[in-house]
């Protein structure tokens, strides 16, 4: 069985749309081809628009949904134009998460999928996360049904895009829970400086570790919690960035960026990880990658690009797949539903 899939991911980092187009097959086993791949970049405009959407009104919130679902079928459109891309079976799109509270039965991306279908004409599959939440689940991660049918000669999978997740077997069964806020916290410290984001951690290396201040990140209530468990940029606004308004920007940066570090090393630590996979953004950021290399004798692999760049809209398009064969797409052991299941709206 072979399928060509697109898959569409928006990251709460604010990179830009990731794009991907890959062929699935399975025989005894699944496996994947990248085949094209890109990140289109928001313009100021659209950045604005989803940074600010959780303030916005109900109503507002709903034509953005249409708003925003219309962009993305354009931008596949393009991405198919471009490459000149035939026979495509589907399009999975993950949307952009504007709420993420699974302890009051709701997680919202939007990006109506239903527009995406109007503008392409193709088959898409949306919104994988709200039928977990509904299951008494996170909603999150998701990758890992991809990182154990996809990537399951790794110990472990890390990503680390606006949030850290990990992937893992355990006793036979395949685990996964957020770890730390990286992306969202220090590209937004970043920005205070007049960047983007913090190239290769450059900048927290020029700052002072707040030894405070990291003693407070880590006597955070999620950090003691168990798995499974996810992250949101709520949980940021209110346990993380009113700490950090109360020192030298450049501390922050290396304040925060000790904490991912020490955060992730301990959970790879209890564990006992022999090798772990890194993808996301947050592969490139060299200090960061150095300080978790320092703290664990885990050995790390950073692969191809394509793969650190473009992993979790590549397993978005595996979902998509699944969902269109009626197979199991969310593993409750990730996200602490009451049940496997084959997520997603089909369009």
């Amino acid at each position: 069985m072979k399928a060509l899939a697109i898959g569409l991911m928006s990251g709460t980092s604010l990179d830009g749309l990731d794009i991907c187009l890959a062929e699935f097959e399975k025989n005894n086993t699944w496996t994947f081809q990248i085949l094209q791949a890109e990140t289109v970049p928001y313009s100021e405009d659209w950045e604005n628009k989803l940074r600010n959407a959780i303030y916005i009104s109900p109503e507002d919130l709903l034509e953005l949904h249409a708003e925003y679902g219309f962009y993305l079928g354009q931008q596949v459109k393009e991405f198919i134009k471009k490459y000149q891309i035939e026979n495509i079976n589907l399009i999975a799109s993950h949307g952009h998460t504007i709420f993420h509270q699974p302890h009051r039965k709701f997680t919202l991306q939007i990006g109506d999928g239903r527009a995406i279908k109007l503008e392409t004409g193709l088959p898409v599959i949306y919104d994988f996360r709200s039928q977990d939440v509904l299951m008494n689940g996170n909603g999150a991660p998701l990758v890992p049904i991809g990182d154990e049918l996809l990537f399951s000669e790794c110990n472990a999978c890390l990503n680390l895009g606006g949030f850290s997740n990990i992937s893992l077997r355990l006793n036979d069964k395949r685990i996964a829970f957020d770890i730390a806020p990286v992306n969202i916290v220090l590209n937004a410290l970043a920005q205070k400086l007049n960047k983007n984001f913090d190239e290769n951690g450059d900048l927290a290396r020029q700052g002072k570790i707040n030894e405070k201040l990291l003693n407070s990140l880590n006597a955070l209530d999620f950090y003691q919690q168990p798995y499974p468990k996810s992250l949101g940029l709520e949980w940021c606004n209110e346990y993380v960035f009113p700490f950090l308004q109360e020192i030298e920007t450049l501390d922050a940066l290396a304040t925060f960026t000790e904490h991912i570090a020490q955060q992730i090393s301990k959970v790879i630590n209890e564990n006992t990880i022999q090798d772990i996979l890194i993808t996301g953004g947050g592969a490139y950021n060299t200090f960061l990658i150095e300080k978790i290399q320092a703290k664990t004798n885990s050995g790390i692999i950073l692969p191809k690009k394509e793969i650190i760049d473009y992993k979790e809209a590549l397993i978005f398009a595996f979902m998509g797949v699944l969902k269109m064969n009626s197979e199991i797409n969310v593993l409750s052991s990730a996200t602490g539903s009451t049940a496997d299941h084959c997520s997603g709206v089909i369009a």
